[in-house]
């Protein structure tokens, strides 16, 4: 456990989630331009939907935590949206109680503290010929369509515009890339690098234009041990320090 106390930026939510670390994955982004700032801690759960995360929330936001996140990143609904199995077994959870429970969920890290900033990502599109291909039921039917994520994320964004709360349209903003299907997943269904990189520019845009106060977009918040010091790498250039504590890689142009 570090010694030092860094703004939580907390990440809950199913595979997008927990594969965000994976390759270019939008979570490692995100951790690598708040390297200085914020520490970005992963609660992925990969095939969860929302009962199930109604199951521990208490669990991973205890209200008594001696620190409280910052922000939370709130990704579930693409196992929702999935159809019911016959079995009665399986993620597929009924529209309404889909929205009861995000409901439960934003509400309960509203109380956290009335700090806590949330954003809410909502059900990305799939490619339906490549996810039936790999993920086809018993029967040959697909467990979802790219249709029932459109209706579930058109839902929670409409949730989230009632509740007052930043939320990120995937399935429209996924589409917007050229032959998206290829392009945004290796499977029809996780994320590819373009698609990775197209979560991590819309939920930086949301950390940019939110008037929160604190603000948590990047530039605002103050990089940890950035005083200059005599042990900072020296260059002949006149200059008596070279404080690279505002300096992301490749540049900092480059995330803006």
């Amino acid at each position: 456990m570090s010694g030092t106390s860094r703004p939580q930026f907390v990440l809950f939510g199913s595979s997008i989630v927990q594969f965000g670390f994976f390759g270019e994955g939008w979570a490692a982004t995100l951790a690598h331009l708040y390297a200085r700032k914020a520490d970005i801690i992963n609660r992925g759960y990969a095939g969860w939907n929302t009962r199930r995360a109604l199951q521990v929330l208490d669990k991973v936001f205890p209200k008594d935590a001696r620190v409280q996140p910052s922000l939370v990143i709130v990704y579930f609904g693409g196992n929702d949206s999935s159809f019911p199995d016959p079995s009665g077994f399986g993620t597929s959870v009924p529209l309404e109680e889909y929205l009861e429970n995000m409901k439960k969920i934003i509400n309960h890290l509203q109380s956290l503290s009335d700090t806590t900033r949330i954003i809410v990502l909502s059900a990305p599109p799939i490619d339906d010929v490549a996810l039936n291909i790999q993920f086809a039921r018993s029967n040959g039917k697909p467990s979802r369509t790219n249709e029932t994520c459109r209706v579930y994320s058109e839902a929670c964004l409409e949730l989230c515009q009632d509740m007052n709360i930043k939320a990120v349209d995937l399935w429209t903003a996924l589409q917007k890339v050229e032959k998206w299907q290829e392009a945004c997943f290796i499977d029809g269904i996780h994320l590819s690098p373009v698609g990775n990189k197209v979560v991590f520019k819309e939920v930086l845009k949301v950390l940019k234009e939110a008037d929160w106060k604190p603000s948590l977009y990047w530039r605002s918040m103050k990089n940890e041990f950035d005083e200059d010091s005599p042990y900072d790498p020296f260059f002949d250039d006149g200059r008596p320090y070279n404080n690279l504590s505002n300096w992301v890689l490749p540049d900092n142009d480059y995330w803006d």
